[in-house]
């Protein structure tokens, strides 16, 4: 199950809650050059499943601060997340989550 919560004040990302005994991941979303903010909340929203709001939130974030956390969960939820991402040539990185 996938839930909103604000990770950072003020942000809402994409939390999967149904770990098991998995150690929970971080997708990372990385700022760059290449895309318009349109085609990155898009993305967002197609990857994670957030709303427009929630995606466009994300994409700011992203700008403003270089990188934002835009999905955590299992590894093997993660993966596709970041795949989703990769497709248009975003840059992501997979991370253990800190708590």
């Amino acid at each position: 199950m996938a839930v909103q919560v604000l990770s950072t004040p003020g942000l809402l990302t994409e939390r999967d809650t149904g770990f098991g005994d998995a150690a929970p991941w971080d997708v990372t979303l990385h700022n760059d050059a290449h895309h318009t903010v349109k085609e990155v909340v898009l993305q967002v929203q197609k990857a994670t499943g957030v709303s427009l709001a929630c995606a466009f939130e994300i994409t700011m974030t992203v700008h403003t601060e270089g990188q934002a956390v835009c999905f955590t969960g299992a590894l093997p939820k993660c993966e596709p997340v970041a795949a989703i991402l990769r497709e248009i040539g975003l840059t992501v990185t997979l991370d253990p989550s800190v708590p």
